[in-house]
């Protein structure tokens, strides 16, 4: 395996595992917040599910964007030659992910550890803090497609 493989794979490797870890930071905080609602109100489940969750899609993106790198240099079946340049440019196409990625699910996760908190004491604003949750993630999106733009521009 040549040393540009290795790189892309790095990156592949990297931008599924730091939004992932960034997602379960997230969820974990969301999640924590809501136990202790949920143990004095058990029927605001339906309402804290979706915070708790939002936190997570950041994992997703991740995977995409490895998926990708993996399609890219052909992992599933006979690997391409990669040379040490492309494969540190797929390292770096992953940057916006991995980066973006993982800090916005950590934020995502106060925002929605708030949200949770806010909808304890009034139930039927429930889905203003989902707003501000969804404002976080549009930059996990954002960095999710430069990712795939930048990947789709480099030639193998």
């Amino acid at each position: 395996m040549s040393t540009g493989l290795w790189l892309a794979i790095i990156g592949a490797g990297l931008a599924a595992f730091l939004p992932g870890v960034g997602s379960a930071i997230g969820v974990g905080t969301a999640g924590r917040a809501a136990a202790g609602v949920l143990a004095e109100d058990p029927d605001k489940f339906g309402k804290l599910f979706l915070l708790v969750a939002l936190p997570g899609t950041q994992g997703f993106y991740g995977f995409i964007a490895a998926l990708f790198i993996i399609l890219k240099v052909g992992l599933l079946g006979e690997p391409k030659m990669v040379d040490v340049v492309t494969g540190l440019q797929i390292l770096l196409a992953a940057v916006p992910i991995i980066f973006l990625g993982y800090f916005s699910a950590i934020f995502q996760g106060k925002v929605c550890t708030a949200g949770v908190e806010m909808t304890a004491k009034k139930p039927e604003a429930s889905m203003k803090p989902v707003i501000y949750g969804a404002m976080v993630e549009t930059y996990a999106v954002l960095g999710l497609l430069t990712t795939i733009f930048i990947l789709n521009g480099i030639k193998l």
